[in-house]
């Protein structure tokens, strides 16, 4: 898709590419809060907590552009022509986007499509989704006796031009962090078993994590699949596997203040399917 400008013209205003956080209203940044309280319009992701959307001023205009799997949603292309055409009629174009916009989020692609058009943009970082959903979990990504390293991946599984790294996933001092992966939890457990990572690995789905609905199941490598199929478990979700997770039942601190409150926290076991 061509992107569309205005010959002669220059873009009256500027693009923000804001980090919403992981979902608790209150890990937003004071920047985030305030371009978000001062915007004239907002394309937001889906994964944008409902607090958060209603920080958007009433006289703004709000845009859904979310992409959710196995669901109709704006292609990127349209966002990108979408922030180009704002920019040119609006002084605050805000982007929301859920997590951090550099980390799986695309942020990059719609500031090179912004560059090509001439306007004027500024970057708000969050804190990313796996960062909130390990702290909110009790789950440290590294620690000294356990993880020597961390290492973010998508779930996807899909890219025959790029395939999966399983034999560096695999390693056992290591945390992985798979976003979007659920869909394939059979896959992401079967590539990284035969790459020699242990079936009994500790691993955490963590469903939406810092918020008042969060549910932490846990359970084995081997056993992914089945805990990714839990009909309790509920979008968005991450999943952290190394065994930073066995730590889980020790530093977890966050309780969820609803009627869910007991079944926040799901252990996983084979016998209890």
């Amino acid at each position: 898709m061509e992107l569309v400008s205005i010959p002669g013209q220059q873009a009256k205003g500027k693009v923000w590419l804001v980090g919403a956080g992981p979902g608790d209203i209150e890990l937003l940044t004071l920047k985030a809060y305030r371009i978000i309280k001062h915007a004239d319009v907002v394309l937001y992701d889906a994964l944008v907590s409902q607090d958060i959307q209603d920080l958007i001023p009433h006289g703004a205009e709000k845009i859904a552009v979310g992409k959710r799997a196995g669901k109709h949603s704006a292609s990127q292309d349209e966002i990108n022509q979408l922030l180009v055409t704002k920019a040119y009629t609006r002084k605050n174009v805000v982007r929301l986007k859920g997590g951090d916009p550099f980390i799986f989020g695309r942020g990059g692609e719609e500031l090179e499509t912004l560059v090509k058009a001439g306007v004027a943009f500024e970057v708000v970082p969050g804190i990313t989704a796996a960062s909130g959903t390990s702290a909110y979990a009790g789950i440290p990504l590294t620690h000294r006796d356990y993880a020597q390293g961390v290492t973010f991946i998508t779930g996807h599984c899909q890219l025959a031009s790029r395939p999966m790294d399983w034999q560096g996933y695999a390693n056992p001092n290591n945390t992985l962090v798979v976003y979007m992966g659920i869909l394939n939890a059979d896959v992401i457990s079967e590539g990284l078993i035969n790459a020699g990572r242990s079936a009994n690995t500790p691993v955490a789905i963590v469903s939406k994590a810092t918020t008042q609905e969060q549910q932490c199941f846990i359970g084995t490598l081997g056993e992914l699949g089945l805990i990714a199929a839990d009909p309790a478990l509920v979008m968005p979700a991450l999943m952290i596997i190394g065994e930073v997770v066995q730590l889980a039942d020790t530093l977890n601190w966050f309780q969820p203040q609803t009627a869910a409150t007991e079944s926040a926290k799901t252990s996983f076991t084979a016998s209890a399917l």
